[in-house]
C-alpha cells in the first residue's frame, strides 16, 4: 500500500499556500483579514444572540474555529465561523438542553467529521441534490429573518417560543408595541447595507450599515430616548461585580464534565444518548456547508479544495470551538465570497481575520458594546435574504421538473414549519424514491425473436427456436421488476434463449436474486440457456446460482455473436 493511502489528510491548503510566500502575499492576506473582520464581528455576535446566547460566544467561535479551520483545513480561501443555517437546529438545543449541552454536541460533532474526514469520504457531500439544499437553506432564510423581526421592530419579546406559526403569532400580537426609534436604526442600518452594497465594495456595506445604525442610537441616547444595545442588553460577571456587554477576554478552553448516570453507573451515559442525534445533525450540517462553500470558493478563486482535509479541519474546529464555550462552526459562504474579493491568496488570510476579532475584544469592547441590538437584527435580516435566494427559488419552480420542485418546496415548508432535521431528511428520502423512479424508468428490456417479428440481430436471422432477451440499465431493486416484465413472452417453443446483459452496467443482491429466479423458470425441459455480459455481472449471477439444478443447463458467454455461432453448428 502507498504511502498515499496512509496520508491523514489535514493543513493540505496551508502547506500549498507557503510554498511561495512572501511579503506580497503577506500584505493582500492581511488586507483581506482586516475586511473579513470586520464583517464577521457584528454577525458573530448576532447570530450567538440569534441561538439564545450571549454576543461573546459567537465571538469565541469566530475567533477559534476561524484559525483552526483555515489552518488545518484543505480551502485556500475558505472563512470558517458560526453561520446562520446552524441557528434553527441549536437554538432548539441550547434551550433544552443548554450552554453545556450544545458545547459536548460540537465536540462529538467535531470527532465524527474527523471520522468522515479520515476515512475519505468527503466527496460524498456531492451527492445532496441541489432542490434539497436550495429548499432548506431557503427555509432556514424565512425562519431567520423572522426571528430578527423582535429585535428589528424593538417588540421586546424575551423569548420566542413554539413552532414557527406559534412565533409568527406571537410577532404579530406584539407589534402594536413596536418602538420607532428602534425601527428607525434597523431600517437605516439595513437600506445603507442595501444600498452601499451596489455602489462601492471598498468598504462592506454591513459595516456602514451596522456604523450607522450605532450612530444615530448614539443621537437617541444623548437625547434621552432609550435605545437597547450590547450594553445594555448583556452582562458578565467579574471579581469586581457585575459589568455590562461583552467580556473583553480572550477565549479560554475547558473541558466540560459529563452528569453521573445512576442506573449505569456510567458517567455521561444517559447525557451522551440525548446529545448524540443532535450532534449528528451538526456534523452533517457542517460538513455540508463547509464543502458547498468550498466549492463556491474554488470557482470564485480558481483553486481546488481537498474535501477530506477540509472535514477533518472543520472537525478538529468545532471540538476546540466547543472547548472554548464557542457554538458550531462550518465555512461560511458570505465571509468567503468578501474574503476572495478582498484579494487572499491563503489560508493565512482566515486566520488573520479571527486574529484581529481577537484584537477588537481585548481593545474595543467598550465601543462595541454600543451597537444597538436593531441594527444587528437588521444585520440578520440581509442575511437571510441572500440565504433565501429568492429569485433562484422562483426560477427553479417555473423551470425544473414537477419532480424537483416537489422536493424543493417539501423541504422548504418542513424547514420552515416543522426544523431542518424533518426538512432535509423529508428532502433527501423524497429525492433519492423520484431517482429510483427515473432509473426504474431508464431501464428497458425488448426481445429479438421471429414471434415478435423483431428476428434479425445483426443482420443474421434468428432461426424459430431461438430467442434474445435483450436488458438495458442497471439491475437493482428499484428497476427489477420493470427489466422482466417481459419473461412471460418467452414461450415453450423456444429452445435457446440467450440473456443478453451487455448493458448492463451493475447488478446489487436484489438484481440476483431476481436473475436466479428468472433463470429458474426460463430453464427448463431441456432448454439452453446462455447469458452474455460484461464479466463483472455475468460472475456475479453465476455465483448466485452455483450448486443449484438449473447450473448446467445455463452457459456464459462474452458476446450474442459468439452465443449465435455456438448455437449455429
Amino acid at each position: 500500500m502507498s504511502k498515499r493511502k496512509h496520508f491523514f489528510p489535514i493543513a493540505t491548503a496551508l502547506l500549498a499556500g507557503i510554498r511561495k510566500y512572501n511579503a506580497h502575499t503577506f500584505k493582500d492576506d492581511l488586507i483581506a483579514g482586516l475586511i473579513v473582520s470586520l464583517i464577521a464581528l457584528p454577525l458573530a455576535m448576532a447570530l450567538a444572540i440569534a441561538v439564545g446566547l450571549p454576543p461573546q460566544h459567537g465571538l469565541y467561535t469566530a475567533i477559534v474555529a476561524g484559525i483552526a479551520a483555515a489552518l488545518l483545513g484543505g480551502s485556500m480561501t475558505q472563512v470558517s465561523g458560526p453561520t446562520a443555517a446552524f441557528v434553527v437546529i441549536v437554538a432548539p438545543i441550547i434551550s433544552d438542553l443548554g450552554l453545556h449541552g450544545i458545547v459536548w454536541c460540537q465536540i462529538i460533532a467535531g470527532i465524527m467529521l474527523v471520522a468522515l474526514g479520515t476515512a475519505r469520504l468527503g466527496k460524498l457531500i456531492t451527492y445532496v441534490p441541489y432542490p434539497v439544499t436550495m429548499g432548506f437553506t431557503a427555509g432556514i432564510g424565512v425562519v431567520i429573518g423572522t426571528l430578527a423581526l423582535n429585535d428589528f421592530f424593538g417588540l421586546g419579546i424575551a423569548q420566542l417560543k413554539g413552532d414557527y406559526i406559534e412565533k409568527v403569532i406571537t410577532i404579530a400580537r406584539h407589534f402594536p408595541e413596536l418602538k420607532l426609534p428602534e425601527l428607525a436604526i434597523g431600517a437605516v442600518t439595513l437600506a445603507a447595507i442595501a444600498f452601499f452594497g451596489k455602489i462601492t465594495d471598498k468598504i462592506p456595506s454591513p459595516v456602514i450599515g451596522i456604523a450607522l445604525g450605532t450612530l444615530l442610537a448614539w443621537i437617541f441616547s444623548h437625547n434621552g430616548i432609550a435605545i437597547d444595545t450590547l450594553g445594555t442588553r448583556f452582562s458578565y460577571e467579574t471579581a469586581e461585580g457585575l459589568k455590562h456587554g461583552i467580556p473583553p477576554y480572550p477565549p479560554v478552553f475547558h473541558l466540560p464534565t459529563f452528569a453521573h448516570d445512576q442506573l449505569f453507573s456510567i458517567p455521561g451515559y444517559a447525557e451522551f444518548k440525548k446529545l448524540l442525534g443532535p450532534s449528528m445533525v451538526i456534523a452533517a450540517l457542517a460538513a455540508l456547508e463547509s464543502l458547498l462553500s468550498a466549492t463556491v470558493a474554488d470557482s470564485m478563486a480558481g483553486t481546488r479544495h481537498n474535501p477530506n482535509a477540509e472535514l477533518n479541519g472543520i472537525g478538529i474546529a468545532n471540538v476546540l470551538s466547543g472547548l472554548a464555550s464557542g457554538i458550531p462552526a462550518t465555512g461560511a459562504i458570505a465571509r468567503t465570497s468578501v474574503n476572495i474579493h478582498a484579494g487572499a491568496k491563503t489560508p493565512l488570510a482566515s486566520a488573520i481575520h479571527a486574529l484581529f476579532i481577537l484584537i477588537y475584544v481585548l481593545t474595543l469592547s467598550p465601543f462595541i458594546n454600543h451597537i444597538p441590538m436593531a441594527a444587528l437584527a437588521a444585520l440578520l435580516l440581509s442575511v437571510a435574504w441572500r440565504m433565501s435566494h429568492a429569485g433562484q427559488f422562483i426560477r427553479t419552480i417555473r423551470i425544473a421538473p414537477h419532480s424537483d420542485v416537489a422536493v424543493l418546496v417539501g423541504c422548504f415548508g418542513l424547514t420552515v414549519f416543522i426544523d431542518m432535521v424533518a426538512g432535509v431528511t423529508a428532502g433527501m428520502i423524497l429525492a433519492t424514491l423520484l431517482f429510483m423512479k427515473r432509473i426504474s424508468e431508464s431501464t428497458t428490456s425488448h426481445i429479438t425473436s421471429k414471434q415478435t417479428g423483431y428476428e434479425e440481430f445483426h443482420g443474421q436471422k434468428l432461426p424459430a427456436h431461438v430467442m434474445i432477451y435483450h436488458i438495458n440499465g442497471p439491475l437493482f431493486f428499484g428497476t427489477v421488476e420493470h427489466a422482466l416484465d417481459q419473461a412471460e413472452m418467452i414461450g415453450s417453443d423456444v429452445k435457446k434463449l440467450i440473456i443478453d446483459l451487455a448493458r448492463v452496467p451493475l447488478i446489487d443482491m436484489t438484481g440476483m436474486v431476481a436473475m436466479k429466479d428468472f433463470l429458474n423458470a426460463v430453464a427448463h425441459d431441456g432448454r439452453t440457456v446462455i447469458v452474455c455480459g460484461k464479466k463483472q455481472v455475468t460472475d456475479r449471477i453465476m455465483r448466485k446460482i452455483e450448486g443449484h439444478r438449473m447450473e448446467k443447463s445455463i452457459h456464459v458467454m462474452s458476446s450474442i455473436d459468439h452465443a449465435l455461432a455456438e448455437i449455429s453448428k
